[in-house]
């Protein structure tokens, strides 16, 4: 299946798959996603071509899979022109192992702070973070931002080498913008090799759709960081939510925080196209 005609590409760069009836789900999972959350490499491509994506960058998630990348790596070899991947690996994975994903299509590795805590990053993930680095490999974060501390801080503006924020650093509305862990955020900017996915608003807004106590978060984002070094993301098919969110609102909160489309053209193609590897060809 081909994209849809598109003028301009545009990349996706935050979705998952989740196809159990080919890729088993893991005997130990952090959750397993219900039936009504499945999404299978041609519900997505229907999903993107619905909505004129012509990209996407694959993230194997923690829930159902854990560390197996085997849904993605099938994805980015049936579709090479469409999809990049970001992996999900152990502690101990060999370097070798770095070096056949990303030979497969992975340009980075994805490490949850969330679930394994923040003091992982300094401690057991230290490892992980270097060989990333040496092999250009995106190490791309997702963390809590008031769990955010100075030491963290210093590891990836010293040691790490391309930095990928998840979800805006899932911040807490009730803390304000002044918050400690945001504030080290936005001073990350200062570092060429970090950048942040302006995506899940609905992961840490406290207020319904559309999710306004986001668009202050994603303000701070793009005035630190720039559009040079911003993406966007659906995070698509949504699971573990308490409530319904459509594909379409998602893109739409982009044009809010970017009404400049010169803007949204950088964070919609030409930055993913730079950190992720994308051409324009599908």
């Amino acid at each position: 299946m081909s994209a849809a005609p598109e003028a301009l590409p545009v990349v996706d760069c935050h979705v998952h798959l989740f196809d159990p009836a080919r890729f088993p789900y893991s005997d130990v999972t952090p959750y397993r996603p219900a039936p009504h959350e499945t999404a299978t490499v041609e519900q997505l491509l229907g999903v993107l071509d619905t909505h004129a994506i012509s990209h996407a960058l694959l993230v194997t998630p923690t829930s159902g899979y854990g560390s197996d990348n085997a849904a993605a790596a099938d994805a980015i070899d049936r579709y090479p022109d469409r999809f990049r991947g970001i992996a999900v690996v152990e502690p101990e994975v060999p370097e070798a192992e770095i070096g056949t994903l990303k030979a497969g299509g992975f340009v980075g590795v994805r490490l949850d702070l969330v679930a394994r805590g923040a003091a992982f990053l300094t401690g057991a993930g230290r490892r992980l973070v270097a060989m990333l680095r040496d092999q250009a490999m995106a190490l791309q974060l997702q963390v809590r931002a008031p769990a955010l501390t100075s030491e963290m801080a210093r590891l990836l503006r010293e040691e790490a080498g391309p930095v990928v924020i998840d979800h805006m650093g899932l911040p807490d509305p009730e803390a304000g913008r002044a918050e400690p862990g945001f504030a080290a955020l936005l001073a990350l900017a200062d570092c060429p090799h970090v950048a942040v996915k302006l995506s899940g608003p609905f992961r840490f807004s406290a207020k319904p759709y559309p999710y306004r106590d986001a668009d202050a978060y994603a303000a701070a984002i793009l005035k630190a960081f720039g559009p040079e070094r911003c993406v966007w993301g659906s995070d698509w098919p949504f699971v573990r939510m308490d409530h319904r969110v459509d594909y379409g609102p998602c893109r739409a909160a982009l044009d809010r925080w970017l009404p400049d489309p010169a803007a949204r053209r950088r964070v919609l193609w030409e930055t993913p196209r730079r950190l992720f590897g994308f051409e324009a060809a599908v």
